[in-house]
Parts: C-alpha cells; structure tokens; sequence
C-alpha cells in the first residue's frame, strides 16, 4: 500500500518511468522510429509544462532557474539522444520527490507540536470529583474560564491552568527545550502542552483553549510554515549567473568541436536541482532546529535577517530583567499610611498590565491587605492606571503621568536597579513605592556575545526612569540608553538605528509596534505575551535571554550551509561540464551523474538540522541541572 502511495503522489516520475522502459524495450526490439516518437512526444508535453510553470513564476517576479532543464531536453532530442532527455524529465521530478523527503525530515521537529494538540479536556462537574467520579469529557474549545480540569498520567495539559493539587511534575520539553521535568505547587501556573507526570493532578483553567500558551505557539508554527522562505529568492540570486555560465560553456564545446552533440552533453549537467531544492531544504532545517531548541522563527526570510544581524535594541522590564520586580520600599507622604498608600495604589494596579503591578499587588497581599475593587477604572497603556476606590480618585504610575493630576508630585531618589511607582489620591500626591528589579543572570554573556559576534551597536529602549534604565544597562554592559519613551518613540528610534539589519527583543503589550517596526522583532513569549508574540518575527518559549543567541547562532549556521550547499551544487555541475566539454561524458551518463550532485547538495544542507551550540547556557537548563 506505501508503495501504491507514493506511486500516486509522484505521477509525473510514475509515468516518465513507464516511458522510459516502454522507450528501452522498443528499441531492443528494433522499434527505432516508435521509440523515438514516444520519448519526444512526452517530452514535449514535460517541455511545455515546464514552460507553463515558468511563466507563472515569472509573472511572480521570480526568475527561475528551469530553463537550463528545457533547454537541455530540446538539445538532447534535437541531436537524437532521446534516452538522455528522458532521463532528466526522471531526475527533475525525481528531484521533487528527494525535496519532499528532505524537507519532512527537517520539519520533523517543528511539525511535533501540531501532532500533539490537545483535543479532549477533562471537566469535572463537582469540586470534589475524583479521578473516578464525576468527570465529563469536553471539547477542548468548550472549556470556559475557572473549570476545573482533571490532567491524568501521562496526559497533555488542555488548557491554561492553576494547579490545585499539591504537587505536580510535568514535561515542558515541547514548550520551552528543557529536556528535565519541571515541578509545580498548588498555585502554579500549568502551561497547556505539558505532559503531567505519573501522578493525576487538577488544574483551575485560567485561559481559553484560543488563548492558551500551546495554541500560540501553534498559531507561530503554522505562521512559519506557511511563510515562503527566502531560499527560492536565495537561490535566484545565483540563477541568471549560473544559466549564462552553463549556455556559454555549452555552445564553446559546440563552437570547438564543431558537433551539436556536444551542446547538449554539456548543457545536461547543468540541471537546475542543487539550487532548487538544497537552499530551501536548508532553511527548514534551520526552522526545525530552532523549534527544538525552544524558539519559533516565522520563516526563512528571518533567518536569513537573524544571520545579518548588525544592531540590536532591548527592552528593559522583562527582557533585560527578570521581570519580577519586589517592593522594596513604601515611601507615603504625611497625609497617608504606608499600609493605606499601599492598600489604595495595589488595588488600582489590579487593572493594570505593567509588570510593576504584579509586584505591587503580590506586596499587598503578603502584608495581608484585603484589595478594594473598583468602581471604575481604566489604563494609559505604558504610563499608569486610574481606579475609583473607596471614594477615592487613585492614580498610579510613571512621575509625568501623575504629575498631569497632582502638580507638586516630586521625583524619588533611586538606588542602582530600582524602580518606581507613583501614586496620587484624589489630585494630590501620596507618595511612591520603590521596587527592585535584578538583571537577568544571563544577560551579561549574551550581550558580550552578540558584541563579539559583529553586532556593532547595542542600545536599551525603555520607557522606565532615566536612573533605572541608566543602572541596569551599565551592569549588562550596554551604554547607548535611551529611556522614559514612549511606544512611538521607541519605534521612531529602531527606525533610526544603524547599521541594518537591527533586530529589537521585547516581552510585553508595549512592545508589539517596535518588535513589528523592527527588521528582526524577538518577543519574550514564555509567558504568554501574546500581543508581542503576534507582533513579533521570532518568538522565544524559554524564559531566558540566552535563547536571543541560540536564534542568532541557528540564523547564521543556517544561512551558512544553505549557501554552501549552492556553491557545492554549482562547483560540482561548472567541474562536470569542462569535463563533458571533451567529450568523454556521453549525455545519458552526465544526466544520471548529476542525479548524484543533487543527493551530494541534499545531504550537505541537512547538516542545519545540528550544528554548534552557542556556548551560553540558558536560564531554564541552569535551574533544571541544579535540581
């Protein structure tokens, strides 16, 4: 049956083989005439197939490299050698058929994420069902926000989701690359597209199966597949070049020795494979290695982007940072309480997406204040949040913005790495909280990588405080720090920087238009920033910035042996054509040498299926081991 298969998904070699034996066996019986009409009936019809093709590619925009094939069927048949001419018509769509291949096996990796999309949630209907009670298996679209979910052994986690149990170990190595299982307590948030443990646990969903992490990443594997590579424009860089080279050395072995044969003897080791399908088989080798390793990349065109990378730009919160900042300090003025300040700003940041007002929040409720919820409440994305509590008018946010209501608000003096929030209640200004942020363990190396990797200019774009932004960037090693920006600012900036390709790495909602602007947009995607992973053209699924150089490494090793399995196809093809020119390569044994320089090219650009490591650890590989 596999045979019948691939008999029917390859027609064109299915029936070119038939002619090609039918071909043969007419001419062993003496059939000369009918074995030729046959071989230049098909043939001609493959000719003006081909032709059909072309003209479409063209109408593209896409100059291709086909019409050395037509043009080396014409000749072969024009000076009798039919069998030749059949051959390539075999090795052309024989070439489709190793393409096919190739191109599974370096999608290998990238395409096991969609292989394992959940489809059944476990719903249980009473908070106390048990693995054996009362569970009802659901669609997993069906599952609504605060269902509870039973995960059993072994099973893929359906949703987003607080664990409930007390424990629970699962396998994120589809998700982020950590090959170790992770462990999570009650309260931990439990990614859809884990794999739990040996034991069953119960999760609270907190997303939609839409909204999920895995169907983001599955969303940005789709987006990767279904973009065009660059490889087909890669590849035509070389095509006009490489046609003239191989008509002119043709017609100089015909022009010398004065027998057309020999145009064509030549010419049919010119067939355009190499060029045609290693390029693009390195390129998906490269997207699947880099899905392995934990970061998605939207097509070959940013690989290709990631390899020539000359500028980068970070963001700070989050990025450069580990985005948990703590508060360190409450700092009320006389009118208020550090607790009332506190209570009121914590309750107003429920509103809030900024990373600040996690740890704001997270403070309030360790010194066991019970939140207010809001009459009313909206957010000036990037600059801070204003509620209605208590009767209260609450704003909170970066000093200009609070400033705008309570003229006498007074900047607050920072230690290197802090940030601050600050507060006004009811037009007057209430204070400040102070909250500490660490750089990354990580951040230092790769940003000592990518300067002596020929990544010329390195900046910050942020929109905290000038000290903060000033501190952090200077213990990384960055100088150029440009912060208190706001979204279009920082676009205007990355428009600006030089030299391109300029590739800028964000993680929140105010990054999406910078990391779109960007020639090279990596989001921090390993908490479901979905707005920046949308936006973005590389997406990282581990929560460290080391993955930044894995992306860039994978680009260039990728693009690297894309080109040198170019260069081998056309050095291998030039070498065998001066050869034919002496005529010591009849043109049926040129065509089926050539069917090897296709496997020789083919072989060489699934080496970016591996390749060197980076030789930076990640974050989540440094935990794992230390468990």
């Amino acid at each position: 049956m596999r045979s019948f298969r691939m008999l029917w998904r390859y027609p064109v070699i299915t029936i070119a083989a038939i002619i090609l034996v039918a071909v043969l066996v007419l001419h062993s019986f003496g059939e000369e005439a009918a074995s030729r009409w046959l071989a230049t009936g098909s043939v001609s019809a493959f000719v003006a197939w081909t032709l059909v093709g072309m003209v479409r590619d063209v109408l593209r925009g896409h100059v291709g490299l086909d019409i050395l094939a037509v043009v080396a069927m014409v000749a072969t048949l024009a000076v009798g050698e039919y069998v030749a001419s059949l051959i390539i018509v075999l090795m052309l769509s024989g070439g489709e058929a190793l393409e096919d291949f190739a191109a599974r096996r370096a999608k290998r990796d990238l395409t096991a994420l969609l292989d394992r999309s959940p489809r059944i949630a476990h719903v249980l209907t009473h908070p106390r069902a048990s693995d054996s009670g009362e569970v009802q298996d659901v669609d997993v679209d069906d599952v609504v926000i605060g269902d509870l979910l039973l995960i059993r052994p072994a099973e893929i986690v359906p949703v987003d989701g607080i664990l409930l149990s007390e424990t629970g170990t699962f396998d994120e190595s589809s998700l982020t690359g950590e090959s170790l299982p992770v462990s999570r307590e009650a309260g931990g948030e439990v990614l859809s597209g884990a794999i739990n443990g040996s034991r069953a646990v119960r999760i609270r969903a907190v997303r939609r199966s839409a909204d999920s992490q895995y169907q983001q990443i599955i969303a940005l594997v789709h987006a990767a597949e279904g973009s065009r590579a660059p490889v087909v424009r890669l590849a035509d860089r070389f095509a006009i070049p490489f046609t003239a080279v191989s008509l002119v050395l043709a017609a100089t072995a015909w022009a010398i020795s004065g027998d057309p044969t020999r145009f064509a003897e030549v010419l049919v080791l010119a067939t355009p494979c190499p060029l045609l399908i290693a390029a693009p088989v390195a390129f998906l080798g490269g997207l699947s290695r880099a899905a392995k390793a934990g970061v998605i990349i939207k097509g070959g065109a940013v690989i290709e982007q990631l390899a020539r990378v000359r500028s980068a730009a970070f963001d700070k919160t989050g990025t450069i940072t580990q985005g948990r900042p703590d508060l360190v300090d409450v700092r009320p003025t006389e009118e208020f309480t550090a607790d009332r300040l506190l209570l009121l700003a914590a309750s107003a940041e429920q509103y809030s997406t900024h990373v600040l007002a996690d740890g704001i929040r997270r403070a309030a409720l360790d010194r066991g204040l019970e939140l207010l919820t809001a009459e009313e409440a909206s957010e000036n994305a990037t600059n801070g949040v204003t509620a209605a509590l208590d009767g209260h008018t609450v704003v909170v946010g970066k000093p200009a913005y609070v400033a705008s209501v309570a003229p006498e608000t007074t900047r607050a003096t920072l230690s290197a790495g802090e940030a601050a929030a600050y507060v006004a209640i009811d037009g007057r200004f209430a204070g400040v909280l102070v909250l500490a942020d660490d750089p990354r363990p990580e951040a230092s190396s790769v940003i000592s990588w990518l300067r002596a990797h020929g990544v010329e200019r390195l900046a910050v774009l942020t929109g905290d405080g000038r000290s903060t932004a000033d501190s952090i960037a200077r213990e990384v090693g960055i100088e150029d720090v440009h912060a208190e920006l706001l979204p279009g600012e920082k676009v205007q900036l990355a428009a600006q920087m030089r030299p391109r390709p300029m590739m800028m790495v964000g993680d929140g909602i105010n990054d999406a238009p910078v990391l779109a602007a960007s020639d090279i947009g990596v989001a921090m995607g390993a908490r479901g920033a979905t707005a920046a992973g949308e936006a973005a053209d590389v997406v990282i699924l581990v929560d460290s910035l080391a993955k930044v150089v894995d992306a860039v490494s994978i680009g260039r090793h990728t693009l690297r042996v894309a080109l040198t399995a170019i260069w081998i196809g056309i050095g291998l093809s030039i070498g065998l054509m001066l050869v034919a020119m002496t005529g010591v390569i009849p043109a049926v044994a040129g065509a089926l040498v050539q069917e090897l320089v296709d496997l020789a090219t083919i072989v060489y650009a699934l080496r970016a299926l591996g390749g060197p490591t980076s030789g930076l650890e990640s974050a989540a590989t440094v935990k794992a081991q230390s468990r």
